[in-house]
């Protein structure tokens, strides 16, 4: 069995992508979940721990941990009029529906079992840090918990018993749609105010406190959620941590806005927020050229969720125009649908092939599709979730091990793994460290048995 992180441990991989590339031999120490020592081209000594191919752990940057449950449960075509317009089709305001009534049951257990299992399958994806977009608040009933930080404290419990390194976001939400109005019935167990929310961000600080390089920021849900007045409080609440926002995902949300503020949603966060590096736009689909140029002038990071926005028929971000504008990008998984870093990046760069009638699309001059994608949503990610990264001296040993064996890599080097592991479908994380501790050996968590078991009982709760 693997060291802890604290009695310090020497890795040596036959390749590893470094800041500044790809190197060979690489043996990378670690003493109390840090990296110590990265040396290339040096041969393996008896005391090294020997592994294959080590990239660096990608941020995941939108995830609603609870959806993990809801995973094929809404793939059935509603027999009624969508709230969003249409005949009797199937959209995202149909599946919001199907998610409000999912909500009715499941209290703290079931909450931290699914999270718990979630975070587990992050880290089996190739994911090391995760910004959870947390707005289950209250109770089944809509009612606060006698303490109210209740379910954020299962939230930390699950990262804690997964090892996965934490940003929170506490979500304030406090309105059914634009301009004030009241919340609806389904909306029930994500409605705070601003002095209860703030008191839930100094109480997501307080729970975090336990567990290493944690970052808590805050989230105001929507344009829809949010009034301008409140809007305008959550910088001060998220001090130096990220602020994340849902906007401009579906064309109903650009409607509605519109006939509100006579502004488009991301054309007014523009105008009427203090957009810059701390924030990051969620989803962003339906932009025009002035708005995403004013977002890549602000230098804040849009956070792509390609198959969540592929599943809910959202549209498709212009990644490729964004990026060339200088744009800043992460990846998130946000209802869990499937979760994997390849899975998302792959589906990035094939959506925008769809899109556009092109191949290798998001590749620059000096970097194969494969390696400007995972380059870019790494950068991306660690700005969006507020914490450093990479595999160097001085950061958290957050590596992810790939099977250099694997047969997909075979006669493969440097950035045709990275291509291969993404397009050719291989399957090859072997094993994920989390500040030096192994969390995933042999591709499966260290404790997926005992996830996997609460997990089960909870569906009994949730689906029974």
């Amino acid at each position: 069995m693997s060291k802890t992180s604290s009695e310090g441990r020497s890795l040596w991989f036959e390749q590893a992508l470094l800041p500044d590339g790809w190197a060979r031999d690489v043996r990378v120490t670690v003493a109390d979940g840090l990296i110590s020592g990265v040396e290339a081209d040096t041969p393996r000594a008896p005391s090294d721990e020997a592994h294959g191919i080590a990239l660096p752990g990608m941020a995941n940057v939108h995830s609603h941990a609870f959806q993990r449950a809801m995973a094929g449960l809404t793939e059935a075509r509603g027999p009624v009029r969508s709230e969003g317009g249409g005949d009797a089709g199937d959209n995202f305001w149909t599946w919001r529906q199907l998610m409000y009534r999912f909500l009715d049951r499941g209290g703290p257990e079931e909450i931290e079992a699914i999270t718990a299992f979630a975070f587990c399958d992050m880290l089996e994806g190739g994911f090391t840090r995760c910004a959870e977009f947390h707005y289950l608040h209250n109770d089944p009933a809509g009612r606060a918990y006698a303490d109210p930080a209740e379910l954020t404290a299962r939230i930390v419990s699950a990262a804690e018993t997964t090892g996965i390194a934490l940003t929170l976001l506490p979500v304030f939400y406090a309105h059914s749609t634009f301009g004030g109005a009241a919340p609806n019935e389904g909306q029930r167990r994500f409605i705070t105010d601003v002095d209860g929310f703030a008191d839930l961000v100094a109480r997501g600080r307080a729970l975090t406190a336990r567990l290493p390089d944690a970052v808590v920021g805050v989230a105001p849900h929507s344009l829809r959620a949010v009034t301008p007045e409140e809007l305008a409080a959550m910088p001060g609440l998220a001090a130096d941590g990220p602020i994340h926002i849902h906007v401009a995902e579906q064309t109903k949300e650009v409607d509605d806005c519109l006939a509100w503020s006579g502004a488009r949603p991301v054309e007014w966060l523009l105008a009427n927020a203090p957009i810059d590096e701390r924030w990051c736009l969620i989803h962003s689909t339906h932009v025009t050229g002035p708005e995403w140029r004013g977002i890549a002038r602000a230098g804040a990071v849009v956070g792509l969720c390609p198959l969540t926005e592929a599943n809910l028929g959202d549209g498709i971000f212009p990644a490729r125009d964004f990026v060339e504008g200088d744009g800043r990008f992460g990846i998130g998984t946000d209802s869990n649908i499937q979760i994997g870093v390849a899975d998302e990046l792959r589906m990035l760069e094939y959506s925008q092939r769809l899109a556009l009638r092109a191949r290798g699309v998001m590749a620059d001059a000096s970097r194969s599709t494969g390696r400007a994608l995972f380059d870019r949503a790494l950068s991306g990610g660690r700005q969006a979730t507020g914490a450093e990264g990479g595999i160097a001296i001085g950061q958290s040993a957050d590596l992810v091990g790939l099977d250099a064996n694997a047969i997909g890599f075979a006669g493969r080097q440097g950035d045709a793994f990275l291509d291969s592991w993404i397009f050719g479908g291989e399957r090859a994380i072997r094993s994920v460290w989390r500040r030096g501790k192994q969390v995933v050996v042999d591709g499966r968590h260290i404790a997926r048995d005992a996830v996997e078991t609460r997990y089960r009982k909870a569906l009994t709760v949730v689906l029974g």
